[in-house]
């Protein structure tokens, strides 16, 4: 069989690393007059920096009393930055309903390994209970969930009063949704999910009260060169003027003037969230004519103007949705019927489904170690046996090949404790899964993540076998 080429042709066929489309009548013409050659400190290459920062203050309609840096690794760097030169002084709440929130909630409970730690989560579709933030916590969320299609609704659920320093990623928010600044003290995004631009670099917005904490408080751990904000408890005012920690793209930097100047030409930060909400209401009116799909998130007033997420709910497939639910009803329970580890130690089943299940297990006397908290090993079985049902559930036997677990706070005896698997990608015959564990109060007690390797057979027998 042969394919004939397509002779239909994106109109504008101009995509950035992000990938997002470049501006309109954006050409290769438009970086001649890049700083290629010259150092970055050099005084017209310091000049271009500057640029940058000012009309990103313009456009965004930053307050002038906030800093605006350009820092290295994208908005993955800028977050990591202001999380760790910012963390720690207080303790956090953070937020997560989608990948990125999760990788950030990782990082602080992993990594930092700070507590007290509050994490509230949501589905994919959905968002936390926002009336549940401790304005006396530091805040750690994204606005906009990239990966869900949902994003937070305004900044009336943050307190003008609190006390602890709101951390927001705001990388595919920014230059789209009205962000209220005044509620916000650190905001990051980086350049190749805003306006078309290019990677590598990120862009951090700190509040006088960011500055305040960063030359107020000293993270009691070491910090890389390329995190430091401040030089001798002050902070380091050059990065906010142009010096870059490390050695930009004067090429990418040249690509983000010009986009910058192009949105100050069409009227600014008004225009440019006009644009982004009429093409989000081009395909909402797509989705209300076509039967057969749905957003992911029911709600308009969080559903994101830029991070498109759908479902199909063609009958046909959500038919398919339901035999493979009860599909895995069956499997965990044969499993479970065969599971004696799991039944000794007292373990529960909970909610199942394809590549999910929950587990839960109350801490017993004889669980208990010499310090008087339950053993890690039978945490670690818990949430071993919720990876084996989650990693099964297809009815494809498949055993672990590797497994990981971090412990963050103490079980004690009474304690119900509840494990929740689920998968986070498959390929082949291999797979990963990350398990939650947490208690009755809805504290983290420990994190795990098991990988997966298909073996042959099955547990159930099936009609078509």
């Amino acid at each position: 069989m042969t394919t004939a080429k397509p002779t239909v042709r994106p109109t504008v066929p101009h995509f950035s690393s992000g990938p997002c489309a470049k501006r309109p009548g954006w050409s290769l013409s438009a970086l001649t007059d890049a700083v290629l050659g010259r150092s970055h400190r050099s005084k017209i290459g310091k000049a271009k920096l500057k640029r940058a920062i000012d009309l990103t203050r313009e456009v965004l309609e930053v307050p002038p009393d906030y800093r605006i840096g350009i820092v290295p690794a994208s908005d993955t760097g800028a977050v990591e930055m202001a999380m760790w030169s910012l963390l720690g002084a207080l303790p956090v709440t953070m937020l997560a309903w989608e990948s990125f929130g999760e990788g950030w909630v990782s990082d602080v409970a992993k990594e930092l390994k700070l507590k007290p730690l509050t994490v509230l989560k949501a589905a994919y579709g959905d968002i936390p209970d926002l009336a549940k933030v401790d304005p006396g916590c530091d805040l750690v969320f994204t606005w906009n969930g990239t990966t869900s299609g949902v994003r937070v609704p305004n900044c009336d659920w943050i307190a003008a009063d609190r006390k602890g320093l709101t951390i927001c990623d705001a990388t595919s928010a920014c230059f789209a949704q009205a962000l209220e600044w005044t509620k916000l003290d650190v905001v990051t995004f980086s350049w190749q999910k805003v306006l078309g631009g290019e990677a590598a670099h990120g862009m951090l917005v700190l509040s006088p009260r960011a500055v305040e904490r960063l030359e107020s408080y000293t993270p009691p751990w070491p910090l890389p060169k390329i995190f430091r904000l401040t030089r001798s408890g002050k902070l380091n005012q050059g990065i906010f003027e142009g010096e870059t920690i490390n050695t930009p793209s004067m090429l990418c930097v040249e690509d983000y003037l010009d986009t910058l100047k192009w949105a100050k030409s069409i009227g600014g930060l008004k225009a440019l969230i006009g644009r982004a909400d009429a093409n989000a209401a081009v395909l909402a009116d797509w989705v209300k004519s076509t039967p057969w799909i749905e957003f992911l998130s029911r709600d308009p007033a969080i559903r994101s103007n830029t991070s498109v997420c759908l479902r199909i709910v063609d009958p046909s497939v959500a038919k398919l949705s339901a035999e493979a639910q009860r599909l895995s009803e069956r499997v965990v329970a044969a499993m479970y019927a065969r599971d004696r580890a799991s039944q000794a130690m007292g373990m529960q089943l909970g909610t199942v489904g394809p590549g999910h299940a929950e587990l839960t297990m109350t801490v017993r006397a004889e669980m208990l170690n010499g310090h008087a908290i339950c053993h890690g090993g039978f945490i670690f079985t818990l949430a071993d046996s919720a990876f084996a049902y989650a990693c099964n559930s297809y009815n494809l036997a498949t055993v672990a090949s590797g497994c990981a677990i971090d412990f963050v706070a103490p079980a004690r005896e009474g304690d119900v404790l509840t494990a929740s698997a689920q998968e986070r990608s498959v390929s082949g015959r291999t797979g990963v899964y990350d398990i939650e564990v947490r208690n009755q109060r809805g504290e983290t007690i420990a994190y795990f993540r098991g990988k997966s390797y298909r073996v042959k057979g099955h547990l159930v027998d099936t009609p078509q076998e």
